[in-house]
């Protein structure tokens, strides 16, 4: 099953770029006229597969100077507009079939981290290694408005001038969604994802595809996601 879903993703990486190539064309100009200071195309390292760290390729959303927090909270000024907007309909991830069709990614599987996330898992939870990044997956659909729901954390807790959560008394903003993605969020995805890797099916693979595409909703390990 594991040589069927690779075979599969490295055929459909490869069509995905021959008929989306007048898109990947249009974004990257309008990313060129839009956002003339830096880069067309991000690159960073993030963990794949048995903790081997490869390249991953995304549009770039971002202003070419910005904090470099690996957690991005939606409304944040950093993004551009235009990114905004790619990152709303999931253009700025049409690169990353590149890394597909080379076999660093999966089309579903957890979202590749970067160092010290992944590869500092623990016990049975670091199973998840044993997969391939995926462009899409379970918790990627669960937490498809992640920056929205880290935003709406950060507003909410310091109300009537009193913190919800003391321990984050004093925090800025950032490190506020910091420790809600460290602590309440990854954990999470963690849980989402060892299921995955325990329960593997290819026909909630395609349907895990058509929801994203479509941005549906659908039942998964007793939850709506």
């Amino acid at each position: 099953m594991n040589f069927f879903k690779y075979i599969f993703d490295r055929v459909m990486a490869l069509f995905g770029l021959i008929v989306l190539s007048p898109v990947l064309l249009i974004v990257a100009l309008l990313i060129k006229v839009r956002m003339p200071d830096g880069p067309v195309v991000f690159s960073q390292e993030r963990v794949g597969r048995h903790g081997k760290l490869f390249t991953i390729y995304k549009f770039r959303t971002m202003e070419k100077v910005h904090s470099g927090n690996s957690v991005t909270v939606s409304g944040e000024g950093r993004i551009t507009p235009l990114g905004v907007t790619l990152r709303r309909y999931k253009l700025d991830e049409l690169p990353e079939l590149w890394c597909v069709l080379r076999g660093d990614m999966s089309f579903v599987g957890p979202r590749p981290d970067v160092p010290g996330y992944a590869d500092q898992l623990q016990g049975d939870d670091r199973r998840i290694l044993e997969l391939r990044p995926g462009v899409t997956g379970p918790a990627s659909l669960k937490y498809r408005r992640e920056e929205e729901l880290i935003a709406e954390f950060v507003r909410n807790q310091k109300e009537d001038g009193r913190w919800k959560k003391e321990e984050l008394s004093g925090m800025s903003d950032e490190q506020i969604a910091l420790w809600y993605n460290d602590q309440v969020i990854y954990p999470d995805k963690v849980r989402i994802n060892l299921y995955y890797l325990k329960h593997y099916s290819f026909l909630k693979d395609i349907q895990m595809i058509f929801c994203t595409v479509l941005g549906k909703k659908m039942w998964y390990n007793g939850e709506m996601i």
